[in-house]
């Protein structure tokens, strides 16, 4: 009912991780899973996966002892098939002081090191969907499930309602999947059948930093004050922080806020591991809060609840999936899409073969190698700087698109008397117009490009130029265009004000 990868999908973390946290758990097959995901994923999007050294700080007082953290390394290493050069490293205090002099000296007593692969989640959630409709999928974004229409007891028909063109149209369909995330228990509430499996959702909060003000070197897991775990991650020129993990039981799904106990909580954390950096509310670049949506569990704390998916059945054929991690996406649709071939094997003529998506590149993915992605960029970089353009923009556009970053790059039109940068944002936008179902302002900044999350500054120097050529692609009113750019400016102070 929103934008591709509006809710959840854009809010995470931002890592394919491999799960380390449900050894805890003693969740065995879900780090066999999704480590095994990891490496799958990879492979077919190298430009949005970015394996990177994270170092995970042994203090005292903390959760996590040397022999337990070296034991548990060792068997997430073993349970995920991690690649020789990836695997477990032990590292003394002296050494891990030497690869991050940012970690608290007196409370350190050692680290481990492992690899984790940082990723863009909104980005990565649009190749998936545009990869889908390459291959014969009809995405279709800001279409609001209104109801169900049933022959024989059985759903057939859905009545949806176009949010942008606020017309209502019917989709017809022999199987349903309600993959609604936080929304899962509303669809649901739809069908009228709310068994005794319901959502849990909590919240998940990260704030930016910039790196010079947390200048590390690698992504680091530590301890957090109530022996929570926190990550720090490096991203270019910035350094982001999270996340909570608190209940949410407010009704408001679509837009979950930032307040000043989850600012607090992650301050203090970080100022405990990081004491020089002394982090302060007004070094807050940005934030966001995402919803997990978990499957209730009877006396659990947030943190305890599973992060494992769940299919959930109807009695009218309804398929509902709930919880589950970003890592574990394209396990999570096989399972569900096996299950309705499964249903509908009688009704196909042709039958369909097996899940190939394990093999399957996506869309600006296509690099041989790690060396080609970085030759890739290289030759960006000179391409910009033939065009007298900042070369910083090409890794950011790699990172971003991929191979179709010389796409954007061939239509950039150089008027006289425009400025080189607004030229590559125009034609940035018009990629993600043509090709990414962009439809607004909030769109274009918020998921295609993360520049909410990531530059908010940079935002009100190219919005009117933005907005002009937004109006012209998709012949917008001035009207239209006005309450864009209200939008987008109130996205902004939501990202960058807290409650």
């Amino acid at each position: 009912m929103q934008d591709f990868a509006a809710g959840t999908s854009s809010r995470s973390t931002k890592l394919i991780h491999g799960g380390l946290r449900y050894l805890k758990q003693l969740e065995f097959n879900l780090v066999r899973e999704v480590g095994r995901e990891r490496a799958i994923l990879f492979r077919n999007a190298p430009h949005l996966v970015i394996p990177e050294d994270l170092i995970l700080p042994i203090v005292k007082g903390g959760s996590l002892g040397k022999m337990t953290t070296s034991l548990g390394l060792m068997i997430f290493d073993k349970l995920a098939q991690v690649a020789p050069a990836e695997r477990r490293k032990m590292l003394s205090k002296s050494a891990a002081l030497s690869r991050e002099p940012m970690l608290n000296g007196k409370l350190l007593e050692a680290a481990g090191c492992y690899t984790e692969y940082r990723t863009d989640d909104a980005r990565l959630t649009i190749e998936v969907l545009k990869t889908a409709a390459a291959h014969g999928a009809h995405c279709a974004s800001y279409v609001m499930c209104d109801r169900f229409i049933y022959a024989n007891k059985k759903i057939n028909r859905v009545l949806c309602k176009d949010v942008i063109g606020e017309t209502e149209f019917e989709i017809k369909a022999k199987q349903v999947v309600n993959a609604a995330g936080p929304w899962v228990d509303k669809v649901r509430k739809l069908d009228g059948n709310l068994n005794d499996k319901r959502l849990d959702l909590t919240k998940g909060v990260h704030i930016v930093v910039s790196r010079d003000k947390l200048p590390i070197n690698h992504s680091i897991y530590f301890d957090a004050p109530d022996r929570r775990m926190l990550f720090a991650i490096p991203r270019f020129d910035k350094t982001y922080l999270g996340t909570t993990d608190t209940y949410y039981r407010d009704e408001n799904l679509q837009d979950p806020q930032v307040n000043l106990d989850d600012i607090n909580y992650l301050l203090e954390g970080a100022n405990k591991m990081f004491p020089s950096a002394n982090l302060k509310k007004t070094d807050i670049i940005s934030s966001w809060a995402g919803l997990r949506p978990l499957l209730y569990e009877k006396g659990m704390s947030p943190s305890e609840l599973s992060r494992k998916d769940e299919l959930l059945f109807s009695e009218s054929g309804l398929i509902s999936i709930a919880g589950g991690k970003l890592t574990g996406y394209r396990q999570m649709a096989k399972r569900a899409v096996d299950l309705v071939c499964k249903r509908l094997d009688q009704s196909l003529e042709a039958k369909p073969g097996p899940c190939n998506t394990e093999n399957l590149r996506l869309t600006g993915g296509d690099y041989a190698s790690p060396t080609e992605l970085a030759t890739h960029i290289s030759s960006l970089e000179a391409e910009l700087s033939a065009l007298d353009m900042d070369p910083r923009h090409a890794e950011r556009m790699v990172r971003i698109f991929g191979t179709q970053s010389d796409q954007i790059i061939k239509n950039i039109l150089l008027p006289e008397n425009e400025e080189k940068d607004v030229a590559l944002i125009k034609s940035e936008l018009n990629f993600c117009v043509t090709n990414e179902a962009c439809f607004n302002l909030n769109d274009f900044y918020l998921r295609r490009t993360g520049s909410v999350y990531f530059y908010p500054e940079s935002i009100s120097s190219s919005l009117e130029i933005a907005a002009n050529e937004l109006q012209r692609l998709l012949s917008l009113s001035n009207r239209e265009m006005e309450n864009q750019k209200n939008k987008i400016k109130n996205t902004v102070a939501n990202a960058t004000t807290f409650l």
